[in-house]
């Protein structure tokens, strides 16, 4: 397929990646049936990951870290998106960009200490907590409460979609702490074993390995000293690192969409109909060159969300574009190469219904399409 290096990484980063590559072929793909069939993944995998560094390539040393270096952890995400379970790349994937993430970027030197470092060792697994059910784009209108109490706050409120959130250890929560919309929100942690904190499993249709989950909070007394930066900056916070989850999302997207067309093309030189290859037939040949063009445009268009990102400027644009082009992509790919697998697709033990049924959340997750064409238009002062 294309070349992933676009003139962004270095040899360095072309080392790590085929590394990387070689210990998800090595020690992921191959179990990924199983874990399938588990509806899980070991924990042991958080820490073998947090062995290798691979949680640490944002961070400085002393954290734990070996960076900090986005194009090395971009890598890494683009390369556990190639796994062949979306669930088991998202569960990673929410720990590495979400979660610790955000003790990074806005919590002080003693939380950074206390929940950073031992999830970059992948002994502490962690989620972000965002979505309620009644309040999903429009984060402004959590009505999740912390009441302030002494040294404390107490939660009360539901959390739903959270991935990680019946597995982690603790849970970056946003929760409001003053009045209605964005100025009243902010960001609290909430380690698992807090009394009044309770967690439920949700089925989902795809994402099988993944632990995406309903939390609760009843009388939830949490620290006020787990409290991440400023009270009533939680929204601006949540914007802030919008921007790195949905870039991330669109790398993964990308590669994702890229192995699943890999599927398609390697199953119609072996499928056989009217005594030749499906894939000599010249409206899959066509789908296969429309499909790979689209990746490589996706890929670009990415490439330079993220350059523009750790160049500091404004990429709110084109990092919008980025995420809803590249997820909305992935899911057609998978669509289109589902197609060409006839019946076959539609069975269980094709891996093509896995990517089919994995794919369909990027368009929704991380900030629906629809909000990303809303962001992008208002840059126009519609």
């Amino acid at each position: 397929m294309a070349d992933t290096r676009y003139e962004l990484f270095t040899e360095e980063h072309d080392a790590l990646r085929a590394s990387v590559r070689d210990f998800v072929g090595r020690e992921i793909r191959p179990n990924v049936e199983e874990w399938e069939a588990q509806r899980d993944f070991p924990r042991s995998l958080y820490e073998r990951v947090g062995e290798l560094g691979l949680f640490g390539l944002k961070y400085e040393e002393e954290y734990g870290g070996s960076g900090p270096d986005l194009l090395a952890d971009a890598v890494v995400t683009e390369e556990f998106s190639l796994c062949g379970a979306g669930g088991v790349a998202a569960g990673l994937g929410a720990h590495k960009d979400l979660g610790s993430y955000y003790v990074y970027r806005f919590g002080n030197d003693d939380q950074r200490k206390e929940w950073l470092v031992p999830s970059i060792r992948g002994e502490l697994i962690s989620a972000l907590a965002v979505t309620e059910p009644g309040a999903g784009s429009d984060v402004a209108s959590i009505t999740t409460r912390a009441v302030r109490d002494g040294d404390s706050y107490i939660l009360n409120g539901q959390k739903a979609f959270i991935t990680n959130g019946s597995k982690a250890d603790y849970v970056v929560v946003a929760v409001r702490t003053g009045g209605e919309g964005y100025p009243g929100i902010s960001l609290i942690v909430v380690d698992k074993d807090t009394p009044g904190f309770r967690t439920n499993r949700m089925q989902t249709v795809g994402w099988w390995t993944s632990h995406t989950g309903e939390l609760f909070f009843d009388d939830c007394r949490v620290p006020a000293e787990n409290l991440l930066g400023e009270e009533g900056q939680g929204f601006v916070y949540i914007m802030k690192n919008f921007q790195w989850e949905r870039v991330v999302m669109a790398l993964g997207a990308v590669a994702a969409a890229e192995k699943t067309l890999e599927l398609g093309i390697e199953y119609g030189k072996e499928r056989t109909a009217f005594g030749r290859p499906i894939a000599k037939f010249q409206v899959w040949r066509h789908r296969f060159a429309d499909l790979e063009t689209e990746i490589h445009a996706a890929r670009c268009l990415t490439y330079h969300a993220l350059r523009k990102m750790m160049a500091g400027e404004d990429a709110l644009r084109e990092v919008s574009m980025a995420k809803w082009l590249a997820c909305e992509l992935d899911w057609k790919v998978a669509d289109e190469v589902l197609q060409i697998h006839g019946g076959y697709g539609y069975m269980m033990e094709y891996p093509i219904q896995r990517a089919w049924r994995d794919s369909r959340l990027g368009p929704i997750g991380g900030g629906t399409t629809e909000i990303m064409k809303e962001i992008i238009s208002k840059t126009y002062g519609l």
